[in-house]
């Protein structure tokens, strides 16, 4: 479909390619020596041009036939239809003449797609502030510090501006607003030395989990000691534990099993439980800690307690996963809660600008650590694919990263409006 799509498009290109460099029509027919009439019908795709007369019509033009054949490529014809389809606009824009646009037009065509993904950046940006902004521990006490003394400053000077004050009251008035505008200072400095530090990539990691998980991310989730982490103190702890619950899981289910099971059975968590004789749990935090390379998809983990709380998470395209408070309710992983006998594989996209097809396995396990006279401790794991021969129209949209960064119109289960 694309290559008929471009081989039409082939005489178009050769029209502007001729307009731009001010050619007429008989001059560019003599320099490859066809009529001027048969060039007209092959700039106007009524007619197929053969290579020999497509290589002097390049060379006449000054540009190489795979230019005239292929345009721009299938890349900027996607990133156009991506802006008609996401952004809305009146009147809406012509997708049927997105081909003439890039063709006609490439370099406003490139800038169109250009804008589209630093929008996308942005947004991404501002989601993330978004996010931080409400959940953030740090910065909400920073922030509310900060508000604290300009309260306490404004009431000071409004003691000072009364008539009458006795000298004594007035110095420790003064004093008092000099000390106060000091902590201001210091305040303002640290919630803006907090904010910089966010910007750095990896650096914005407020947990020692988080420490970890950015580490493990850079290091394409391998586990190789061959060079000093770099971490904190508390994060070198928690990748110490991390790294002792990985190499359990492995002593239980060996890399050359799970490898082995792979080939025979594809990428099925709930099918490799099966072969291998192991808990569906164990095969997902298994297949969550091979690196990324030894994968036949990309794979996302998200585990949580019993109480919804995010313990760890491995990012994967197409699905966000929130780094401050809840997450969205209809995850399935949830629902696995709820049913902890029964693993659960469900298919569906999340709202969102990179919305894409994504199926995942949930399922829970259930410890009592102190016997069977002490609590009983949930634990759930959800692995995440992309879904792979399936268009993106024939999976609903069916969760939401956390209602802050839900577009969703009309969710059941929303506790807070969007940021967007």
């Amino acid at each position: 479909m694309v290559r008929d799509r471009e081989h039409r498009l082939t005489g178009a290109r050769i029209r502007a390619r001729r307009a731009e460099r001010r050619m007429t029509q008989a001059a560019l027919a003599e320099a490859a020596g066809i009529s001027a009439s048969y060039l007209n019908l092959i700039e106007h795709d009524k007619r197929r041009i053969g290579g020999g007369v497509l290589g002097r019509v390049a060379r006449a033009l000054g540009t190489d036939p795979a230019t005239l054949t292929e345009g721009l490529g299938p890349d900027l014809y996607a990133a156009l239809e991506s802006v008609a389809e996401r952004i809305p606009s009146n009147p809406p824009p012509e997708r049927d003449r997105i081909d003439g646009l890039a063709t006609d037009y490439p370099g406003w065509a490139a800038l169109i797609a250009a804008l589209d993904t630093r929008v996308a950046a942005l947004e991404h940006r501002i989601t993330a502030l978004g996010e931080r902004m409400s959940h953030d521990p740090v910065l909400s006490e920073a922030v509310h510090d900060v508000l604290s003394t300009v309260t306490a400053i404004r009431s000071t000077a409004g003691i000072l501006a009364e008539d009458g004050l006795d000298p004594q009251w007035q110095a420790r008035f003064h004093r008092n607003l000099h000390e106060d505008s000091q902590r201001l200072a210091d305040g303002a400095q640290r919630l803006a030395g907090y904010l910089n530090v966010g910007e750095a990539a990896n650096s914005d990691a407020v947990s020692p989990q988080e420490e970890v998980e950015a580490w493990l991310s850079a290091n394409d989730w391998s586990l190789d000691m061959s060079e000093s982490c770099g971490l904190s103190e508390a994060g070198e702890t928690a990748l110490a534990r991390h790294t002792a619950r990985v190499t359990a899981d492995a002593d239980c289910l060996p890399d050359e099993a799970l490898r082995a099971a792979l080939k025979e059975v594809g990428l099925d968590p709930f099918r490799l439980a099966d072969t291998l004789g192991a808990p569906v749990t164990r095969v997902i935090r298994r297949l969550a800690a091979l690196p990324a390379r030894a994968m036949p998809r990309p794979l996302g983990l998200v585990e949580i307690d019993g109480a919804g709380a995010l313990l760890f998470r491995r990012q994967v395209t197409g699905f966000l996963i929130p780094r401050y408070g809840a997450a969205c309710a209809l995850w399935p992983v949830f629902e696995a809660l709820l049913t902890p006998a029964h693993p659960i594989h469900r298919r569906f996209r999340q709202h969102g600008r990179d919305t894409r097809p994504l199926e995942s396995w949930s399922a829970v396990d259930l410890t009592r650590p102190g016997g069977l006279a002490g609590p009983v401790v949930a634990r759930a794991v959800m692995l995440v694919a992309p879904l792979e021969g399936v268009a993106g129209d024939g999976v609903p949209e069916t969760v939401g990263a956390s209602c802050a960064l839900c577009p969703a119109p009309a969710c059941p289960v929303r506790r807070e409006s969007a940021v967007l």
